[in-house]
């Protein structure tokens, strides 16, 4: 007998691991210590393809203003935040209430106007927006298809998507759940390996959407620096993504 088909692409279960650390979300050395860590790396591959898409000056401040933005799965406000300085008018969802409220919290306290939503992407009824980004989301979530489905719904025709995940490899399980969850780098039980989304399978999700990566780089730990961007996709990987088509 056939399964029924979701409805939503919230996971009850993913929702409740996350928001049951909702206070912690903020601290560097908390159970999130691993997303503080990603940061930066993620936030320059965002602000590079963000120039390179609108051709902004690599100088300014606010490369975003005037553009609205959607951060999917956004926690506590790690990248959201960031986002509303770059000047974009944000609008962040999350499964768990608790993130929600705690995010709210800590933009008012940044005095930030973020609009934070307690839902799922496919429940978001709002005209498109120019920025997208879902970063560490979607190996979450019950129905990848449905999921960027919904996701490019909510994309300007001329819109940037930057989506970031772990690769499905036997290097990846080793580093992201057999040593940093064993270590305490991230919460333990936060990933389901068989989750994980190869690129290849990725870019086949985003073509049946109708959208093309445009760039694509992996995250590797490295000693001296922390995370950087690399040509190794095998542990982790972020994406940008358009309509537009491949180039040439």
């Amino acid at each position: 007998m056939a399964s029924e088909p979701h409805s939503s692409t919230i996971d009850p279960k993913e929702a409740a691991h996350f928001g049951a650390h909702a206070a912690d979300w903020w601290d560097p050395d908390g159970s999130s210590a691993m997303l503080h860590k990603l940061g930066p790396v993620r936030l320059r591959f965002i602000r590079s393809a963000i120039d390179a898409h609108w051709g902004s000056d690599q100088n300014s401040l606010r490369p975003l203003a005037g553009k609205r933005v959607l951060d999917i799965g956004c926690g506590a406000g790690l990248v959201a935040e960031p986002l509303a300085r770059l000047g974009g008018q944000v609008t962040a969802v999350d499964a768990a209430p608790e993130n929600i409220e705690v995010a709210r919290d800590h933009a008012r306290a940044m005095s930030l106007d973020i609009n934070y939503r307690n839902c799922g992407v496919e429940a978001l009824e709002e005209p498109p927006f120019d920025l997208i980004t879902a970063l560490e989301v979607i190996e979450h979530v019950t129905d990848p298809a449905m999921f960027l489905s919904a996701t490019a719904r909510l994309l300007k025709p001329d819109g940037l998507l930057i989506l970031s995940t772990p690769n499905r490899t036997p290097l990846s399980k080793l580093l992201v759940v057999t040593l940093a969850e064993g270590f305490g780098q991230i919460t333990k039980g936060t990933h389901d390996p068989s989750r994980f989304i190869t690129p290849e399978e990725m870019k086949t999700l985003l073509v049946d959407c109708g959208l093309t990566v445009t760039e694509i780089r992996g995250l590797m730990a490295d000693p001296r620096f922390g995370f950087v961007l690399s040509d190794n996709l095998s542990v982790n990987y972020i994406l940008a993504a358009t309509r537009l088509p491949p180039p040439v």
